[in-house]
Order: structure tokens, then C-alpha cells, then sequence
């Protein structure tokens, strides 16, 4: 069995949306009345996101990102998926805290809240060794994939908070966090170690969310999207390219399930979107139990 394949629950791999996932289908009008706020959202799997947040009823889309353009162009087809959904954009570099500020605070003026964050934006460079490495392109990694996610939930948190009470009081589910993983966070792949480290300490980083603000309300989840064949993943070796065969709806759609409330009893985990939601269902008593899905050192002897 490979490194890649241990670090799977033995699930059916799921590649592509499907029906239990399906805005359009089982999770239609699951996100009727909720503001979502994205971050990377000009392209990809951001812009997928949005796009299937606006076919499960949103009220109103928020979009992140650093290209003028291509949030124009995802902002268009967020409204050509749900006329009745409201878009609106920033042009932000996450990394900055200054303009995170900003684009968290313009979303709550034009929409009243946060009900959904994503911390969608993510970075990753060419591989190559440590004592090869380019200083300033190594701790890029961790400013976006990072102090970004960290950002997002700073400014967020008081209003994923509200939304969590407010949505509670009407008996539905509220106040959702989505930080962008991968399964190399468990991984140690030569040449990585930047990419590899950054994500690793996402997944700590939403632990560390249940931990502070679990009893608020904030459900936080950290996933592994899959393997995309976005312009990020091919800076993958070339020899990893074969493992970029999942649709950017996939991701898109499975965070769609994660804030429906219906996985709820899996929040302060890594979860990947390639996991059958039906099986995992499933697992809920023994991932519960032994506290699966997070990190631990385990120790034997």
C-alpha cells in the first residue's frame, strides 16, 4: 500500500459531485439565507464554490481574491447560476491583515453577517529541497496558506459566531469554517517541506478553532480538496501530475455538505472530499470514539 493510501479511511473515492452532495438535488435550498465568504475565489476551486453556493439558495456571495477580472467572471457566473443570489467582490491579498480587515467588514456592511467562511486562497511553489530552497519563496507558503486562514478566521470569528447563535434560535445550523488542507499535510515528500509543513498546520489550526470556540457555535473543518488539476497543482513533479483527477466541483460541492449541518459531529477534523459522505456517515460512533481525523502522536511500548 502507498503513503498516499494510508493516509485514507478505506471509503469509496468519490471524484466528482454526486448525488448526496448535489446542491441542485439532495442540498437544494441548504444555504437559503446564508452569506458566504470566499477567499481565492477568482478561479478554480474558489470559483467552483461559489457557483454551487449559489445553486444551494445563498443569499449572497462574497468574493476574495487578487484578479479584478477573474472575480468579474466569477462574480457573472455565481449570477447565472442563481439570479436571486447577490454577489459582490474585493480585490484582496490575504495575506495582508489590513485589507482582510477590510473585505470582511465590506461583506457585513453590504449583507448584514457571515454565516459561511472559506479560506479557499492557497499557495504552492515549485518543489525543491531545503538546503536548495529560496528563502522568500518558502515562507510564501506560509503567509497565504497560513497567516491567510488565520486572517480569514480573525475577522470572521465574531460574526461566524453570531450566525451560529442567530442560527440556532431559528433550529438550523450556522457559523461553518472551511480551511483549505491537503493530504500532504500528512505526507513527507521530498523537496515539500514548505508546502507540506504550511498545510500541516492548517489541520492543527482548525483543531485549535473547536478548541477556543467550539462552545460559541463555530463549526471549523479543514479538507483536503482532492487532487486538482489546477495552474497550483501543476507545480506538483510531474510524476504526481497522475493524481490530479478530481473535479474542482467535487471540493466545491463537498463544502457545500459540510455547511448544511450534516456533518456537524465531524467539526475540528480533517476530512477529505474525495470520502464518500454516506460511508463516512457511517464511521461517525468510531471516529468519535477513538478521536479520529486529528493530530496525535501515538506512541506504542
Amino acid at each position: 500500500m502507498s503513503s498516499i493510501q494510508t493516509q485514507f479511511l478505506d471509503l469509496t473515492a468519490r471524484h466528482e459531485r454526486y448525488d448526496a452532495i448535489d446542491p441542485k438535488t439532495a442540498l437544494s435550498h441548504s444555504a437559503d439565507g446564508k452569506v458566504v465568504f470566499i477567499t481565492g475565489a477568482s478561479r478554480g476551486i474558489g470559483r467552483a464554490t461559489a457557483i454551487a453556493f449559489a445553486e444551494a439558495g445563498a443569499r449572497a456571495v462574497y468574493l476574495v481574491a487578487r484578479s479584478k477580472a477573474a472575480l468579474e467572471e466569477t462574480e457573472a457566473l455565481v449570477r447565472s447560476a442563481n439570479p436571486s443570489t447577490e454577489c459582490a467582490h474585493m480585490v484582496c491579498d490575504v495575506t495582508s491583515t489590513s485589507e482582510m480587515e477590510a473585505a470582511v467588514a465590506d461583506c457585513v456592511a453590504r449583507f448584514g453577517g457571515i454565516d459561511v467562511a472559506d479560506a479557499n486562497a492557497g499557495y504552492l511553489e515549485n518543489w525543491i529541497k531545503i538546503g536548495e530552497s529560496d528563502p522568500d519563496s518558502w515562507w510564501r507558503n506560509w503567509e497565504v496558506n497560513v497567516k491567510g486562514a488565520y486572517l480569514v478566521t480573525r475577522f470572521a470569528m465574531p460574526h461566524l459566531i453570531e450566525s451560529a447563535r442567530k442560527r440556532a434560535a431559528e433550529g438550523r445550523s450556522g457559523g461553518h469554517l472551511i480551511l483549505l488542507s491537503s493530504i500532504g499535510a500528512q505526507l513527507l515528500t521530498p523537496g515539500a517541506s514548505d508546502y507540506q509543513t504550511s498545510k500541516h498546520a492548517i489541520n492543527r489550526l482548525c483543531e485549535f478553532v473547536e478548541v477556543d470556540h467550539g462552545d460559541d457555535g463555530v463549526k471549523c473543518f479543514a479538507i483536503h480538496p482532492g487532487g486538482v488539476d489546477t495552474e497550483l497543482g501543476r507545480n506538483m513533479p510531474e510524476n504526481m501530475h497522475a493524481f490530479l483527477i478530481d473535479d474542482p466541483d467535487l471540493a466545491a460541492t463537498f463544502v457545500v455538505w459540510l455547511t448544511s449541518g450534516k456533518a456537524d459531529w465531524a467539526r475540528g477534523r480533517y476530512l477529505s472530499a474525495t470520502w464518500d459522505v454516506s460511508e463516512l456517515e457511517a464511521m461517525k460512533d468510531r471516529i468519535l470514539g477513538d478521536d479520529l481525523l486529528v493530530n496525535r502522536m501515538r506512541m506504542k511500548g
